[in-house]
């Protein structure tokens, strides 16, 4: 079976659209991955989902468009385009979004509070799609094509990475903000690297957050986010097929993000390495 990924946006913090982000693209958190028989799951609903959204709308089906969206936090970078996602406006497509409570605060009063009339025309509970918005908690989101499990990582908020468990085997590991330096005070529990290591392991697509060089890290340390060097060196420790580097810094322009690449390959290498490393980019596609 042939699980695809499709990377709608990949920067993090705010979008980066122009002239000098236009091969890695400059849209926030957004992938789509299909497993089986076509069963969609989305992964983060930043501007990238607007994209995704038209795509979505512009398939012919029967049944409409079938879809668990699956947010990792809160955060805006992460969310920010979910009022834009096209089939919330379309009645008889179905939408189930999954995302960790903020403290006492549900996923479904913050959706709610991103598109208040003040802000946004359409509320939430407005949409002509049916839409339900579930509590991630610790048992696993068993959906039509995968199952997913989560654990808390290393950032700001409650933040959540996701691994899916396809049929036949195959997996795929999303963290998309995760600090794996020593710096920055988070509540994730005793031996937490040893437990995020076994929870990677093995896996045959790590997407995991890679947003500053070794040099930046040095003004950004607790921040909640990683380098491509700490990535890398996860990725091999953790016996990961496959690395995509993510969430990339506004900042960096095409040319640093080829410099990135390069770097976080030569790192891979080392020692007879075998974790092929790839920079995620809008409109690539990974099949598995």
């Amino acid at each position: 079976m042939t699980v695809g990924v499709t990377f709608w946006g990949v920067r993090g913090t705010i979008p980066s659209p122009g002239a000098h982000t236009a091969r890695y693209g400059g849209n926030t958190a957004c992938i789509e991955v299909r497993a089986g028989d076509g069963h969609l799951v989305v992964l983060d609903a930043g501007t990238g989902i607007r994209g995704l959204g038209k795509h979505l709308a512009g398939l012919k089906s029967a049944d409409g468009v079938r879809a668990h969206i699956v947010l990792s936090h809160a955060h805006w970078d992460h969310i920010q385009g979910l009022p834009y996602f096209a089939p919330f406006f379309t009645e008889g497509n179905v939408i189930t979004v999954w995302g960790p409570k903020q403290g006492d605060v549900e996923m479904a009063e913050i959706l709610r509070q991103l598109m208040q009339p003040v802000v946004f025309p359409v509320p939430l509970d407005a949409l002509a799609a049916t839409l339900e918005v579930k509590h991630v908690n610790s048992d696993p989101i068993e959906t039509e094509g995968c199952t997913i499990t989560s654990m808390r990582v290393r950032h700001p908020a409650v933040t959540l990475g996701y691994r899916l468990e396809m049929p036949g085997g195959r997996s795929i590991v999303y963290v998309t903000d995760d600090e794996l330096g020593p710096a920055g005070h988070y509540e994730v529990g005793p031996k937490w690297r040893e437990r995020f290591v076994k929870f990677i392991g093995g896996t045959d697509l790590l997407i995991h957050d890679s947003m500053y060089t070794p040099d930046e890290i040095k003004t950004h340390a607790g921040w909640g986010h990683s380098t491509y060097a700490e990535a890398v060196e996860l990725a091999k420790e953790a016996g990961v097929k496959q690395l995509a580097l993510f969430h990339h810094e506004p900042e960096h322009t095409d040319a640093a993000m080829d410099t990135v690449t390069q770097k976080a390959q030569e790192i891979a290498a080392r020692g007879g390495g075998k974790v092929k490393i790839v920079a995620a980019a809008e409109g690539v596609r990974l099949a598995l």
